[in-house]
């Protein structure tokens, strides 16, 4: 099984430059240590028009790396491509149709990282009170969509490369309801390990976020939306719910850190301790 951690650090260790691997930007500092940055790294975000997704585009750019966006919905395509601004790339396709992520990568060309962070809400709703094909349809773009990205899209990943999908804690800890959403993200999971077996040397993992404050928590109204918030936060041992922002430096330790794969980091606050 995977290992779960709930903490991403990865140590600044001593090379020399012909120990460095030629595929993977460095900053030497002064000590002769060297610090990995995506500098330079073309980062492919499926879902990267907002929340988590457009949290990790904006701290990739900051580091200097090309980003590109995908999302189904133009408009959100406009906005990111406005708020991550000149160099930064868009595309529309629904991620749960095979016809169209193929065309999606037979139009984009080489990249070094891959992020899928693209999903539907999924609702709370018992076993009894849930109907198949719309059990079937939260799979959709969470799961096939994940699944039609890596098929299409991992052979043009350069070398050093690496996949970063996303899960939940729900595998770890269900609520009553959430069945779906538990067995979505315990399908990612499993997939991702096979995958880092599979497209090794490709790096494969995941990131496993709780609570954060994204818009997928738009459809509750402003104020029962941040009564939530306060309630939930003040009960996890970080005291607050997830910013986007500090789920997404996950995202990038993964893609920096070329001797991880087949992992999954949760960043949930401490949920799982209390």
């Amino acid at each position: 099984m995977p290992h779960i951690w709930n903490k991403c650090r990865f140590s600044v260790f001593e090379q020399t430059t012909e120990d460095l691997p030629r595929n993977r930007t460095s900053t030497k500092k002064s000590n002769g240590a060297y610090k990995l940055t995506l500098k330079g790294k073309r980062v492919l975000i499926l879902g990267g028009t907002s929340g988590i997704g457009l949290a990790v585009a904006e701290a990739a750019k900051a580091e200097g790396s090309d980003v590109v966006v995908v999302s189904s919905k133009q408009s959100r395509v406009d906005t990111a491509l406005t708020l991550l601004g000149e160099g930064a790339e868009g595309y529309v396709a629904n991620l749960s149709d095979e016809t169209a992520v193929e065309a999606l990568f037979g139009k984009m060309g080489p990249f070094d990282h891959l992020v899928y962070t693209a999903g539907d809400s999924v609702w709370q709703r018992l076993l009894g009170e849930t109907k198949l094909e719309d059990a079937k349809s939260f799979f959709d773009v969470r799961f096939w969509g994940a699944f039609l990205v890596t098929k299409h899209g991992s052979k043009l990943i350069r070398s050093g490369g690496s996949i970063v999908f996303t899960s939940s804690t729900l595998p770890r800890r269900p609520s009553a309801g959430f069945a779906i959403g538990a067995s979505i993200s315990s399908a990612v999971e499993a997939f991702a390990a096979a995958m880092a077996v599979e497209l090794a040397p490709v790096r494969v993992n995941v990131v496993a976020p709780g609570i954060v404050r994204t818009p997928i928590w738009d459809r509750l109204p402003e104020e029962q939306r941040e009564a939530f918030f306060a309630a939930r936060g003040a009960a996890l041992p970080a005291g607050k719910v997830g910013e986007p922002a500090e789920v997404a430096e996950v995202y990038l330790c993964f893609m920096r850190s070329g001797y991880t794969t087949g992992q999954i980091v949760v960043v949930d606050g401490g949920m799982l301790l209390v």
